[in-house]
């Protein structure tokens, strides 16, 4: 009898629920699917989703933000330094400097 070989199309959807992807998602997976072969897409699409998803909501982790919360959860933490509730600080570089100012979200 011949059947498809393990590797199919079917088995490779079967893994990738093509009804829960968002409309981009769809674009991004039939677009690598006609440059690298059915096969080869579904693999590297599945590593791609996995990453994104392990990033949280598929945004772009900002590794200076995390830095920045690293250093100064400590100091938060000891009560070494306050951070008002309604508001916070912005941080910039100034020439040869950071600028520290407060910002205040209630006005």
């Amino acid at each position: 009898m011949a059947g498809r070989p393990k590797g199919s199309k079917n088995n490779t959807k079967r893994i990738i629920d093509e009804e829960k992807l968002t409309k981009g998602e769809i674009r991004k997976l039939n677009a690598l699917r006609k440059s690298i072969g059915d096969k080869f897409a579904d693999e590297a699409f599945l590593k791609w989703y996995e990453a994104k998803d392990a990033g949280g909501n598929g945004e772009e982790h900002d590794l200076n933000a995390q830095l920045i919360q690293d250093t100064l959860w400590p100091l938060v933490r000891d009560k070494k330094l306050k951070l008002p509730k309604s508001g916070g600080y912005g941080v910039k570089r100034g020439r040869g400097r950071l600028l520290v100012e407060m910002i205040n979200w209630e006005k």
